[in-house]
C-alpha cells in the first residue's frame, strides 16, 4: 500500500469513527478527558491500531515507520484523543521485550484495549520530577518492601 493510500485509509477511519464533539474538545486542547481516551483507545484496538509500535505478535499493526508517522499526524490533525502514553509506549514495550509469558498474557491485552491505564509515580514534594533529587526509598523488610517518604 502506498503512503498516500494509507493516509486516505486512516482519514476515512477517523471520519467514520470519531464523533465531531470529541474532536472539538481535543482541538480546544482540553485536559485529557478519560472517557474520551478510553473510548478512542478501544476503537483503535478494535481496528488493530492502538499499539502502532508494538511487535505484531502482541497486537502491533506491522506498519512501516512512514505509516506510523502518517497515522500520528492524521490523528493529531483530526483532533483525536491522545492515547495514554505510559502504558502503550513505555510499559507495554518493556513487557513485550522482557516480561514473562504470564505477564504478557495478563497485562498486554488490558494495556492495548485501554481497559487499564498506567501512570508514572516518581514526583515528590521536595523534588518535583527531578529524579536525582528523589528521597523516597523502598527498603526490603523480610519478604516485603517498606516505602519511606512521600509521592
Amino acid at each position: 500500500m502506498s503512503d498516500e493510500d494509507f493516509r486516505q485509509m486512516v482519514r476515512s477511519f477517523i471520519k467514520e469513527t470519531l464523533p465531531p464533539e470529541m474532536a472539538a474538545r481535543w482541538k480546544k486542547m482540553y485536559h485529557p478527558y478519560k472517557p474520551d481516551v478510553v473510548w478512542w483507545t478501544g476503537k483503535l484496538n478494535e481496528r488493530g491500531w492502538s499499539v502502532p509500535g508494538w511487535p505484531v505478535e502482541y497486537g502491533g499493526p506491522d506498519w512501516t515507520i512512514s505509516q506510523r508517522h502518517i497515522f500520528e499526524e492524521e490523528v493529531f490533525l483530526a483532533g483525536c484523543p491522545a492515547i495514554s502514553p505510559q502504558g502503550l509506549t513505555l510499559v507495554g514495550p518493556v513487557i513485550c521485550h522482557y516480561g514473562t509469558q504470564e505477564q504478557k498474557d495478563f497485562h498486554l491485552p488490558k494495556i492495548r484495549s485501554g481497559e487499564v491505564l498506567w501512570a508514572q509515580g516518581f514526583s515528590e514534594p521536595n523534588a518535583g520530577s527531578d529524579l536525582a533529587s528523589l528521597q523516597c526509598r523502598a527498603v526490603r523488610d523480610g519478604d516485603e518492601y517498606v516505602v519511606n517518604g512521600q509521592k
